[in-house]
């Protein structure tokens, strides 16, 4: 066989033009450059304390009792029994695990499924800044057009007259993600009744992505849309398990939706990751039985955990603007004097050994927000502790 060398011209032809758009996570970059500068990661929105033995236990003994074979793609049975049974607790609301609820490889599997199904390209779906990366890559692959709605610092609120005037013909579908990542902002129920507002005025389906449904802080309450009588046919809600027990590495998502919706979602689900881990999921009935005793103590040692980095950022010249819930905090830097946020997550990360996420790439580009950097605080006191004393080091700018 003959082999022939092929130009840089030619090999770019050999990409779409949707992958040619996609760019890597800033974040999974920066958290393996974290391992590079021996840094401390505070940029992956991932936990670094153990999983609790009784939710390890179980994962080793579905392995050890040989359920290592297919299960059925949508997801099995017992598994969606449960996040029935725990959607009827959390959220009062009834849910058909035959025809409602499909397991994914994660959330984010669940998301891009979601809006194969429901976007062609050239609609334009609403997204509120600053996002989660992914809901973007997730348009550009639909070739859909996201339509910004900005959350105004500090306290990162929605102005209505914004959000009404995004809506419009061609709006086919607006994201939701509360609690936030990043800013960790609860959306609250006057909020929550204009955006159900909106949709049922412009016929436009709601993706409600609540990850972090139980990581609430300072007693406020999760809202669902899920729970409105009047979205439930315009409603998907997007969850799983990683956030709430700990576990990112099982990649055990899952999409609420209403049966004729559900179809469609399995039937690309179908074309793209085919099933979850069998053994994971029959493990993962085991965390969504946990009492509510679990909730609360989850809920504590988060808030714990956000009051520490927020007392070690702010006397370094830090304004952070505390989440209301998940486990990510926005702080502007506007003190230590930058050019912008790149340059001061790449001192962090080399001079410092502290890895963040600069905020603009939470922004689209038209945004022209350049003064703010993420920071998780999904850490052990451990973690907290050694990046207290690095962080230190800002005192002396």
């Amino acid at each position: 066989m003959i082999y022939t060398k092929v130009t840089e011209s030619i090999a770019k032809e050999l990409i779409s033009s949707r992958a040619a758009k996609l760019t890597e996570s800033i974040t999974v970059a920066i958290s393996l450059n974290a391992h590079k500068y021996k840094a401390i990661d505070l940029a992956l929105g991932n936990p670094d304390f153990p999983v609790i033995e009784e939710i390890k236990e179980a994962g080793v003994q579905a392995i050890r009792g040989d359920i290592n074979h297919y299960a059925n793609p949508c997801g099995t049975k017992i598994l969606r029994n449960a996040i029935a049974e725990k959607t009827s607790q959390s959220l009062n609301i009834k849910v058909d695990p035959e025809t409602e609820i499909t397991v994914t490889c994660g959330t984010t599997e669940a998301m891009i499924n979601t809006l194969m199904t429901i976007v062609d390209p050239g609609d334009e779906v609403i997204v509120f800044e600053p996002f989660f990366g992914n809901y973007v890559q997730a348009l550009t692959l639909c070739g859909a057009v996201p339509r910004y709605v900005r959350l105004h610092s500090p306290s990162w609120y929605i102005d209505e007259r914004e959000l009404t005037c995004a809506f419009n013909d061609r709006t086919k579908a607006v994201i939701l993600n509360t609690p936030s990542n990043p800013t960790g902002k609860v959306f609250s129920s006057t909020e929550i009744s204009l955006i159900s507002d909106l949709c049922n005025k412009w016929d436009v389906v709601c993706v409600s992505d609540e990850i972090y449904e139980h990581i609430v802080f300072d007693g406020l309450k999760h809202i669902s849309l899920i729970q409105s009588d009047d979205m439930r046919h315009r409603l998907i809600l997007i969850s799983g398990m990683s956030k709430t027990y700990g576990v990112t590495g099982w990649r055990i998502g899952y999409a609420i939706a209403p049966p004729k919706i559900t179809n469609a979602i399995r039937a690309v689900h179908s074309c793209t990751t085919v099933g979850t881990a069998s053994p994971l999921q029959t493990a993962g009935v085991v965390p969504l039985q946990m009492p509510e005793e679990y909730y609360q103590k989850l809920r504590r040692d988060y808030q714990f955990r956000r009051d520490r980095l927020s007392n070690i950022l702010e006397p370094l010249g830090f304004v952070c603007y505390k989440p209301q819930g998940a486990f990510y905090m926005m702080a502007n830097i506007s003190k230590f004097g930058f050019a912008n946020d790149v340059d001061f997550a790449n001192f962090l990360l080399k001079e410092v050994g502290i890895a963040v996420v600069p905020g603009s790439s939470f922004y689209s580009k038209s945004a022209n927000i350049n003064n703010m950097v993420r920071l998780c605080f999904a850490k052990s006191e451990s973690t907290l502790n050694t990046a207290e004393e690095r962080l230190a080091k800002l005192a002396f700018i």
